[in-house]
């Protein structure tokens, strides 16, 4: 069942006289429950495709149907609603309070959607767990390794049990190791939760992790194809 599709797509930047096309008739569908992973070279459009589909910016012409309602043209009082419910983002620099412990800072969504108290604690507890910090509850960000840092925000994540997981170079400030130990935890959630994951990266052997890869340049859509 398609989850997403972007028809026809363009994004055009204004910049003085000239008009910079990030995107360029781009199409797209997203099926519930695939791990999809976009490729491309800096200045392919990548961080603008993540942009629209996470509801952070509007495009210049085409439509985009999330669960068959066009949000391509939706005023930023609905988008907002729409990205605190439907999409979980997960940042290169975490982008975790540092004034606050792991199992506030998964709160926090939670708190804007007005979950109650109670239920905010049973999810983030759980959450830390599937994660693999359930004995890191308490600790800030500062008591946190990187990779440590990058799971407690997976976890933020999927707070509101978001239609999409949206994961923007997610392994980008951590070494090799810990990269893969945070891919494969986000295999694993895919896995055991069937949720929709779109994987932002420049890497190669983390996109391979994907079940299909769309590489973008110059705007396009220049080629796709699926691992498994």
């Amino acid at each position: 069942m398609t989850l997403l599709e972007l028809k026809n797509i363009w994004k055009t930047y204004t910049l003085g006289s000239a008009q910079v096309h990030a995107l360029r008739g781009v199409s797209l569908s997203v099926n519930k429950g695939e791990f999809l992973a976009i490729q491309g070279p800096s200045g392919s459009g990548k961080s603008t495709m993540m942009s629209l589909i996470g509801c952070l910016d509007l495009p210049t012409k085409g439509t985009i149907l999330l669960n068959d309602i066009d949000i391509a043209s939706m005023p930023e009082s609905q988008l907002a609603q729409i990205r605190g419910k439907k999409i979980g983002f997960v940042f290169q620099k975490f982008n975790l309070i540092t004034t606050l412990s792991a199992v506030e800072n998964i709160a926090l969504p939670m708190i804007f959607q007005r979950i109650s108290h109670n239920e905010q604690l049973k999810r983030t507890i759980a959450l830390l767990h599937q994660v693999g910090l359930g004995d890191r509850i308490h600790h800030k960000p500062t008591e946190l390794s990187g990779g440590q840092q990058q799971r407690v925000a997976i976890a933020r994540a999927l707070a509101t049990n978001p239609d999409i997981i949206l994961a923007d170079e997610p392994t980008g400030n951590l070494d090799s190791t810990t990269g893969r130990q945070i891919i494969e935890l986000l295999v694993t959630l895919h896995n055991n939760s069937s949720k929709t994951i779109i994987l932002v990266t420049h890497d190669d052997e983390l996109a391979h992790y994907a079940q299909r890869i769309v590489y973008l340049l110059d705007g396009k859509i220049h080629k796709e194809w699926r691992r498994r």
